[in-house]
């Protein structure tokens, strides 16, 4: 139906017959001569409608409304000087049109305008109702080429260094240890559920055992969880896995696969090797394990300093097992008032979402004077207020900001407090941002951590992670180590957020069965959930490890979107449903009596 697409065409095209396809942009009538911007999915052309090439034609051009699917036959020539469009890659050029044929006109009102012209924001309720629509936009089409160029990019490098791509199971079983599941019910096998995955990662190990030892695959995934801007309920990772490599070898790896998708796609060279933080590390220097490190304000651990004042909100804390922890914000006392960290404040409702109470201040005026308000100032000594300025490195005009309590609450508040003020203060400069491309290795994982809800130990990422056999000591000890062993477990971290993650794998079945017992998992329950997965670590189950990329929040990154639903064809809304197809929908009790399910929505109505 056509010869050339409408962004493909330049100069050398001019005095060539084409024919070209696609939707009616906009149109304009300039003194009897109507220009049509034409676009299709490489861009657009302005074709020219000349009464003098007939009148039927004019005649269908002055009926074209925006979205009109168009074929027309022309001939390529050269715009005048005066009207040469320099925005526009096929800017110099027109098609002179001998032909016009409309291939399906445009019913009713658009919900909004889908020009390429038109930059008017557009509601996300409305672009995800009518998406269809949506992906006709220069954003969308961009955004999902740019997706696709992505993946192109890792499939290349992957399968230059020997991976195969295989495909896992949607369907699966229920496991517990992880998000919540969407099930399936069965027909067949009556009373019975599967699940859709979470992850492949089962799956992917027992390729591993397969003898497979270079896996990879896009894989659809499935979390019934609370929802954010960079969270859905079915998303997309690049998940990777392979054997005899040791934890240094498969970072480097991802390093290079990281650096050939940013090169191909952006054309940014990236330095490797990335740098490296430990867990430990990353918290007490950010309160997070995903830290920002584009800008300073690093938490500094004042406790021991603060531990006898008489301040008992600082004193309190620490004696009750808790720290004291600072960051220091330079040029503070000018940037933010004393109203904004009282309640009330915007910074104090900040701490407040992260579950601290307030925050404590200091000012550091001229000769390194200290100003607060409030008992800080009245219960330092000398020597303390010497020490909190060595260790701050504040100097004057600059703000200190303290919390004091529980550590992982101090932590998460002055972690929260950091990136506010960062984006408060512009330290991280919107032009620069393609330029700071700030990726950070964070290792040494603990295996564990404390579910105080429950009362229980939990996985830290997931059960199957192998700990760092340093910590583990001999054979007769090593199960009285485990419980305080680190993982050998890493995320990379890019900008403070997380692009994935993953570590070496468990590969004995005692160890596996261990780990299960720690984390509230009995062996007769482990056998009865994992049961194939410990039949298969004792038949000669490889060393092996990988990791899983965020392909949505990649995209986002490097769309430079602040959402993944912009870098998703057809994404679900924050509560999980989808706005065009109204899904979640009711079904039938026909349906429902297949899968032998009773629905119990209207009893308890």
């Amino acid at each position: 139906m056509r010869s050339n697409y409408c962004g493909d065409l330049r100069k050398q095209h001019i005095d060539s017959k084409v024919q070209l396809c696609g939707w009616v942009d906009r149109c304009r009538d300039h003194g009897g001569v109507i220009f049509i911007d034409l676009r299709d999915c490489t861009g657009s052309i302005q074709i020219t409608v000349d009464p003098d090439q007939g009148k039927s034609l004019f005649a269908i051009a002055e009926t074209l409304r925006n979205e009109t699917v168009l074929q027309i036959e022309g001939i390529i020539q050269a715009r005048p000087a005066d009207s040469i469009n320099p925005k526009l890659n096929t800017g110099e050029i027109e098609v002179l049109a001998d032909s016009l044929k409309i291939l399906n006109a445009v019913q009713g009102n658009l919900p909004f305008n889908v020009s390429i012209h038109d930059e008017e924001p557009i509601k996300e309720e409305l672009r995800l109702r009518h998406r269809y629509l949506d992906l006709r936009r220069e954003r969308m089409n961009k955004n999902l080429r740019l997706r696709h160029k992505t993946i192109k990019a890792a499939r290349n490098f992957l399968e230059n260094e020997n991976f195969i791509e295989i495909e896992t199971p949607i369907l699966t079983k229920s496991t517990p240890e992880g998000a919540r599941d969407y099930l399936v019910p069965s027909r067949v096998c009556e009373g019975k559920w599967f699940a859709l995955p979470q992850s492949p990662q089962l799956f992917k190990q027992l390729l591993m055992v397969g003898g497979i030892e270079r896996y990879y695959q896009f894989a659809r995934c499935f979390r019934d969880e609370d929802l954010r801007s960079d969270r859905q309920p079915e998303f997309t990772q690049l998940d990777i896995e392979m054997s005899f490599m040791s934890q240094e070898e498969i970072l480097n790896i991802n390093e290079k696969l990281i650096a050939a998708i940013w090169k191909q796609v952006k054309g940014i060279d990236l330095q490797t090797p990335f740098p490296r933080l430990s867990w430990q590390e990353s918290m007490d220097r950010y309160g997070t394990d995903r830290p920002d490190t584009r800008y300073e304000m690093e938490l500094k651990d004042v406790s021991e300093i603060l531990k006898d004042t008489g301040f008992k909100v600082f004193s309190g804390a620490v004696s009750a097992g808790g720290s004291v922890k600072s960051i220091t914000i330079k040029n503070g006392n000018q940037a933010i008032s004393n109203v904004r960290i009282k309640p009330g404040g915007d910074i104090f409702s900040e701490a407040e979402k992260a579950g601290a109470k307030g925050l404590a201040f200091i000012r550091v005026r001229d000769n390194k004077e200290i100003d607060t308000i409030g008992a800080i100032k009245d219960n330092l000594n000398d020597a303390q207020k010497e020490a909190l300025l060595e260790k701050t490195k504040a100097q004057p005009g600059d703000l200190i900001l303290f919390g004091a309590g529980k550590t992982q609450t101090v932590n998460k508040t002055l972690d929260r407090i950091r990136q506010y003020i960062a984006k408060e203060l512009n330290l991280i400069h919107p032009n620069k941002l393609a330029e700071q491309w700030n990726f950070l290795w964070v290792v040494d994982f603990p295996m564990f951590e404390f579910n105080s809800e429950e009362n229980r130990l939990e996985a830290l990422h997931h059960p199957f992670c192998a700990p760092n056999n340093k910590d583990l000591g001999e054979h007769d000890v090593w199960i009285q180590n485990l419980p305080k062993a680190r993982a050998q477990a890493y995320d990379l971290v890019l900008n403070g957020l997380e692009l994935g993650g993953g570590s070496l794998r468990i590969h004995n079945s005692e160890l596996q069965e261990k780990v299960f017992e720690i984390i509230g998992i009995p062996l007769e329950k482990a056998k009865d959930q994992f049961g194939f997965l410990l039949q298969a670590l004792n038949m000669g189950a490889p060393p092996h490890g990988g990791l899983a990329f965020g392909l949505d929040r990649i995209v986002m990154l490097l769309s430079g979107e602040e959402s993944i639903r912009d870098t998703i064809a057809f994404p679900k809304t924050q509560q999980a449903s989808c706005l065009m197809t109204n899904a979640p929908a009711q079904v039938s009790d026909k349906q429902l009596d297949e899968l032998h399910i009773q629905s119990l929505l209207n009893d308890k109505e």
